[in-house]
């Protein structure tokens, strides 16, 4: 049998829950869904993303001698990663942020921080990015 019949897809879309571990939705009629839809472990983008990742922090080990990390730091570290994973967003605005600058500016946000967990879990877990798989 052909190994590759249990290659993961390279996307997922998330479904983002609240605070209060409700859906989200953009509109009263919850006909409008706030999700985000994610490179996951088996594409380039989050293996890139990964790569950077560790590069900064060997790179802060260098120049810095040291691998403690402020809280502000680990947030900033955290949302790099977090949108450099990010493909786009569906149904959500942050101010008048795109692209890049919206997932920096939503993964920075502590006040919305059960995102950036969301995200960051749904990224751990290659079963997210099956064939069969649903996030909502």
């Amino acid at each position: 049998m052909d190994i590759r019949k249990f290659a993961v897809n390279p996307t997922s879309r998330l479904h983002l829950r609240d605070a209060n571990n409700e859906l989200m939705y953009a509109d009263d009629a919850k006909t409008l869904p706030i999700a985000v839809n994610l490179f996951g472990p088996g594409s380039k983008e989050y293996s890139k993303a990964k790569s950077a990742q560790n590069n900064r922090l060997v790179n802060k080990m260098k120049t810095q001698g040291k691998t403690n990390q402020t809280p502000e730091e680990i947030t900033a570290e955290s949302a790099e990663f977090l949108a450099a994973c990010t493909e786009s967003w569906e149904n959500m605005e942050y101010g008048d942020c795109q692209g890049n600058d919206l997932s920096l500016a939503v993964y920075s946000d502590r006040t919305i921080g059960f995102i950036s967990d969301q995200v960051a879990g749904h990224l751990g877990s290659w079963s997210n990015f099956t064939k069969g798989s649903s996030a909502s």
